[in-house]
């Protein structure tokens, strides 16, 4: 098995949060052994050395090997695809791996702006700031909550397949911390007994490292 290094930012980033906790051995599958993170200094990622691993300037950035990768949902498939024997967070099961991948590119996309808003260096005590991010992310979160409450109403308790997925890792940190700018969690229900459920894995490591 390779060494893995991740590059990420020392600071809160929900990117690397996600990339993070798959990383962590005990993960519900222990995917990386050993995984190597270290913080970088502010703007780093657009040094030319970081630029010629990833053109688009940002982290976190995944070496395995020879292998460099950067975008999240990629170094998440990657290591679950590699890491994890059993199939357990990418099933490829077609039934439920397409499902995996739709959610785990909701992250990106429409709950994208849960994740670009504090990252992109944004003073949280500012109030404006703080609804512009409750107006633009609470639409993808009425969305992954409707899709839950129906999830629950025939017995499922994760966004894809039987247990927790990359899908359900890609999505948490985003509602999970979404209460520093001020969205009211009960407004989801659905989506807050999911939280508490994916605290529950085991391994489960916090944003700050915590398990």
């Amino acid at each position: 098995m390779s060494a893995i290094t991740l590059l990420q930012l020392r600071s809160w980033n929900e990117n690397c949060y996600r990339v993070t906790a798959c990383c962590c051995p005990g993960f519900g599958a222990t995917y990386v052994n050993p995984c190597h993170p270290y913080g970088a200094r502010a703007r780093e990622e657009q040094t030319p050395a970081m630029l010629a691993l990833n053109p688009l300037g940002e982290l976190p950035v995944l070496k395995d090997g020879e292998q460099v990768l950067y975008g999240t949902q990629a170094i998440l498939a990657h290591l679950a695809r590699v890491y994890d024997p059993s199939g357990t967070w990418l099933p490829l099961d077609p039934a439920i791996f397409g499902g995996v991948m739709q959610w785990t590119l909701f992250s990106a996309a429409p709950l994208g702006c849960a994740v670009t808003g504090p990252a992109g260096g944004a003073v949280l005590a500012d109030r404006v700031i703080f609804e512009v991010l409750k107006a633009s992310s609470r639409p993808a979160f009425r969305i992954m909550d409707d899709h839950m409450t129906l999830r629950q109403m025939d017995g499922c308790e994760w966004f894809a397949g039987a247990g927790p997925t990359i899908a359900d890792l890609a999505l948490f940190p985003s509602f999970a911390l979404s209460r520093d700018y001020g969205i009211d969690h009960d407004e989801f229900p659905a989506l807050r007994r999911w939280i508490k459920r994916f605290r529950t894995v085991a391994g489960f490591l916090d944003h700050a490292g915590h398990t």
